[in-house]
């Protein structure tokens, strides 16, 4: 028997699916919240075993691991990532695989963008957004925002919910997926909230503005959105949010697993 639970949430995804299909058929082929005060945990080579790729669950998921290579907000890799994996938390990355397999059937995947990141890579952040000089990625990442505002606006900060190793940063991408547009570095930048024709080229679905957009455009409830790119949101956070994850309402594309394992510890150890 069905659940009246379930049944609510086939048809909102069937009225979000069918939005995602017509995207997909005629497109083109951040704030991080402060964690909670808490001592930064010591992390012994154990702590790892608390972990595991989500590609050894699903190798159906799509990693596109922003912070490996130089196409983020600071345009270089970042510290403390050693290879281009997506890392959770067992149980992350357990909720995460059911909901790949609520999407396979849809001709849809799931590609993650960032995963648990090593608390050094937070400390680059940080030294990053005191650098005012530089401002290399700014066109596309941060166009509208004064560097010298990224912590008071709340888009970097000292601690991440990422380090806990439970929340994840990602999109949906329709199958077979497209090829991405390759960024080499020195490429021209084009602004993050652009329609997507007009943007960096990604694979993923149009939902309004690319990754990591430190804009108003990238809040999920954002009303100046549109209603095809807000279908597109609603169906990713309706799913992650049936699996036990909830949203960051200034990020589209940031969940945390509710019952998070390590909610006060913060790892360092690197992504390998």
């Amino acid at each position: 028997m069905i659940s009246v639970r379930s049944s609510r949430r086939a048809a909102s995804s069937a009225l979000a699916f069918a939005v995602v299909v017509a995207l997909a058929g005629c497109g083109d082929s951040g704030p991080d919240a402060p964690a909670a005060s808490a001592p930064l945990a010591s992390t012994p080579v154990a702590d790892e075993t608390a972990f595991v790729s989500v590609t050894d669950l699903d190798p159906t998921i799509l990693v596109d691991a922003r912070y490996f290579g130089d196409h983020n907000f600071l345009g270089t890799r970042v510290n403390g990532y050693e290879a281009p994996k997506c890392l959770l938390t067992r149980q992350a990355a357990a909720a995460l695989a059911q909901v790949q397999q609520e999407l396979r059937p849809m001709n849809l995947t799931l590609k993650t963008y960032d995963c648990y990141r090593p608390q050094r890579a937070v400390d680059h952040f940080v030294s990053w957004a005191r650098d005012l000089g530089d401002v290399k990625m700014k066109k596309e990442f941060y166009p509208t925002v004064d560097k010298a505002n990224l912590f008071r606006d709340g888009y970097i900060a000292e601690k991440s919910g990422h380090s806990r190793g439970s929340t994840v940063d990602l999109a949906i991408v329709a199958l077979p997926a497209a090829d991405p547009e390759p960024y080499r570095d020195g490429d021209p930048l084009r602004e993050c909230f652009l329609p997507a024709d007009q943007r960096f080229h990604d694979n993923m679905l149009d939902f309004g503005t690319g990754y990591d957009c430190f804009d108003p455009a990238a809040h999920t409830a954002n009303p100046a959105v549109g209603g095809n790119q807000r279908a597109v949101r609603a169906l990713l956070s309706e799913l992650m949010e049936e699996y036990g994850f909830t949203n960051l309402a200034e990020e589209w594309w940031h969940f945390t697993l509710k019952d998070e394992p390590f909610p006060k510890t913060f790892f360092d150890f690197p992504v390998r």
